[in-house]
């Protein structure tokens, strides 16, 4: 019998818009269970603690996106969205666009010393609480982010191995020293507030699109 988890293909709710017959949809949502998520170029020996993941039951799925893997789970906020358009537009300058907005309208409701960092990190001083990822096929990029609201880091040491790739100001931080959440960094916003506020940034991040 294997020991390495099923690993089956990205197929929860946010994917579903990549199929849209708009140019400009969205999604955003609550997962309906605890996931692991690998990135594109991850494989499962040396990025996930298989004994773990296979005693508890846990779904692992690959996205087509790039990054590294991350867990999802009902405590977190998952954000997409999908844009069609003939122009190619540079990843860094869109994930810029992206993480400005977000921290102008999570600012507004009263989260403080929010920042951009790596790739596409949105942080609370040196605290990574949201990833990213994107990807582009057949001239539509599809973008998803996850922003840990209340999650227990310690699950996320449970089920996932160190990273093989970080951005440098992870410093080589364990995940329980470099992740964290909205809750433990003192903020108990509501989903619905949140919510609200990630809507006006995508809302805000299509008008932007529309410019380039």
């Amino acid at each position: 019998m294997s020991t390495q988890p099923v690993l089956y293909s990205y197929n929860l709710p946010d994917y579903a818009i990549f199929e849209s017959k708009k140019d400009f949809d969205y999604y955003i949502g609550t997962p309906d269970n605890t996931y692991i998520v690998l990135g594109r170029s991850n494989n499962i020996e040396g990025t996930i603690n298989c004994e773990n993941v296979k005693q508890d039951g846990i779904i692992t799925l690959k996205r087509p996106s790039g990054g590294e893997s991350v867990i999802l789970s009902p405590n977190m906020l998952i954000f997409s969205f999908m844009y069609r358009n003939d122009k190619i537009i540079n990843p860094h300058k869109l994930f810029k666009i992206i993480n400005t907005k977000l921290i102008d309208n999570l600012s507004k409701i009263g989260i403080g010393n929010l920042s951009s960092k790596g790739i596409s990190d949105l942080n609370i001083g040196n605290m990574k609480i949201m990833g990213s990822s994107m990807f582009t096929k057949n001239k539509t990029i599809f973008y998803h982010g996850v922003l840990n609201i209340s999650e227990d880091v310690e699950l996320i040491e449970r089920y996932l191995m160190h990273p093989s790739k970080e951005p440098d100001y992870r410093e080589k931080r364990s995940h329980r020293d470099f992740v964290s959440s909205l809750q433990r960094e003192g903020y108990n916003l509501s989903k619905e507030e949140l919510t609200k506020a990630l809507e006006t940034s995508i809302l805000q991040i299509k008008e932007e699109l529309k410019k380039i």
